[in-house]
């Protein structure tokens, strides 16, 4: 029987280089309880590649994120938001 893996984790693209972690998890904070926030940076400079992560404790959480937030903006960018599975 298949089982659809539950997915509380959000790729997030699209952010300002500027965007850090405190700003991500505080503009995704109001849709649920969020258990890590990442922003990729470049490991030689340190600057935000401009995409990232949240995971939310619940699925229905990242759901509701992803639906009310994909192409709003944050930090004057428009964000693209997917499930981001591990592949």
């Amino acid at each position: 029987m298949f089982a659809r893996q539950a997915c509380s984790r959000l790729f997030v693209g699209g952010l300002s280089y500027d965007t850090n972690e405190a700003a991500l998890k505080d503009a995704f904070s109001q849709h649920g309880e969020i258990i890590q926030v990442r922003v990729i940076c470049d490991p030689t400079t340190g600057k935000s590649k401009g995409y990232g992560f949240v995971q939310f404790f619940m699925e229905s959480e990242a759901t509701a994120a992803l639906q009310r937030m994909d192409g709003q903006p944050l930090d004057g960018r428009n964000i693209r938001i997917q499930y981001a599975h591990k592949g």
